[in-house]
């Protein structure tokens, strides 16, 4: 390897593309090439960073196994910038196969970070932890040390633990300091800053206030009787039940949950359950059945009773009953959610990361566009969706994995 290129190298590790580019820009050799397709990932230019590493890739001999691995990591880097989450994760499983028995340690620990990263990104918490639970990074250079750190926070982060997400960033930040790479230093801080944004809004006896992710960690150690509507589930200190996939049920629940200690009258138990603005006999005879099915689905954990007005809720064992709702409701705010981090996304993309069919979220999608929320480019394959960072709001919460009983 000559010298410009071992400069140019040294240039990118540091997070200094342009410096990189000064010294292999009118080069066409694939080391340059490659080299150039990394600066301009760095500088935000996905798509020509991708040409400029398949040229690198198909220029380097059968032999140069190594140069091709590190150009397949490159570009499912690249592919997770660009929230591009359709690749193959078995091409990089490869890479980073390769890579590792020819003694590049540290490249190989960089393909399976991305790996870590693309399964936070996609929910696969419990895959994703198991995965960085065999990383050891304590003999990677520092700029891995932080994204091993922001990884573990990512997860806790989903999962609402807030104490793990403040040590595993705080981990991060000094090896980011000590790395001396301005752009990892300053994700590490805009991980910190939504740990002290808004994450949720606590309903109770008819008042709202705005709880921070340590609120929610303290709330899911109490004894309160909690209907949490991030997650669908409704618990007390010793059990919880699940009705993401019931949406009538769990209306219904928010609904005595919020008039708790009184009744909920059947105005407005329809009005919540079913959308109808007045109330006829058909009505009334549905709540019933749907009463009926929430007080066998809550039998565990809590007494349905009918009053002369309506229905009430009362816990078996907790003293109090507290709504968790998220911090900007409306209909399309797990779209919102994945688009508030900045990057562009595209529809297959959500899909696969929300976990729902495409055409479902490209109707979604519409819809906000048409209200103007977020805003898209590009045509067909090539149409990408974003929208400005909601400012003085964490989307942690919006982000968690789905609840899982057992």
């Amino acid at each position: 390897m000559d010298s410009l290129i071992t400069a140019a190298a040294r240039a990118l590790a540091s997070g200094d593309p342009l410096g990189a580019l000064n010294r292999v820009a009118l080069r066409e050799d694939p080391p340059a090439l490659a080299l150039r397709g990394i600066a301009m990932a760095q500088l935000g230019d996905f798509p020509r960073a991708k040409l400029l590493l398949r040229r690198a890739a198909r220029g380097f001999g059968p032999r140069e196994v190594v140069a091709r691995a590190r150009c397949v990591v490159a570009e499912a880097e690249i592919a997770l910038a660009s929230r591009d989450l359709v690749w193959q994760p078995r091409r990089l499983s490869g890479a980073a196969a390769v890579l590792e028995t020819h003694g590049d340690r540290v490249n190989a620990a960089h393909a399976r970070y991305l790996d870590i990263r693309h399964l936070v990104l996609i929910g696969r918490l419990d895959a994703a932890e198991q995965a960085l639970a065999e990383m050891d990074s304590a003999l990677l250079p520092p700029a891995l040390q932080a994204v091993h750190g922001l990884a573990a926070a990512g997860i806790a982060l989903r999962r609402l633990r807030a104490s793990a997400a403040r040590e595993a960033l705080s981990t991060a930040r000094d090896a980011a300091r000590r790395g001396g790479i301005a752009a990892l230093a300053a994700e590490v801080d805009g991980a910190f800053a939504a740990l002290e944004a808004p994450a949720a809004r606590l309903i109770a006896g008819g008042a709202e206030r705005i709880l921070l992710l340590d609120d929610i960690e303290a709330l899911q150690g109490s004894a309160a009787f909690v209907v949490d509507a991030c997650r669908y589930v409704v618990r007390d200190a010793r059990a919880a039940v699940s009705l993401a996939t019931r949406p009538v049920l769990f209306a219904l629940a928010r609904a005595l949950a919020q008039a708790w200690p009184s009744d909920a009258s059947r105005e407005v138990l329809i009005a919540r359950a079913f959308g109808s603005r007045f109330a006829d006999e058909s009505h009334r005879a549905r709540l019933r059945v749907e009463i009926g099915r929430l007080r066998a689905a809550l039998r565990p954990i809590a007494r349905l009773a009918a009053t002369r007005d309506g229905f009430a809720m009362t816990p078996h064992r907790a003293a109090e009953v507290v709504v968790l709702a998220r911090p900007v409701e409306e209909k399309h705010a797990a779209v919102l959610a994945f688009l508030a981090d900045g990057e562009s996304w595209s529809s297959s993309a959500l899909a696969l990361a929300l976990g729902a069919s495409q055409r479902n979220v490209q109707r979604a999608l519409e819809e906000l566009a048409s209200a103007g929320k977020v805003q898209s480019y590009g045509q067909a394959r090539a149409r990408r969706w974003t929208m400005p960072a909601i400012p003085g709001f964490a989307t942690s919460l919006l982000l968690t994995a789905p609840w899982r009983g057992g």
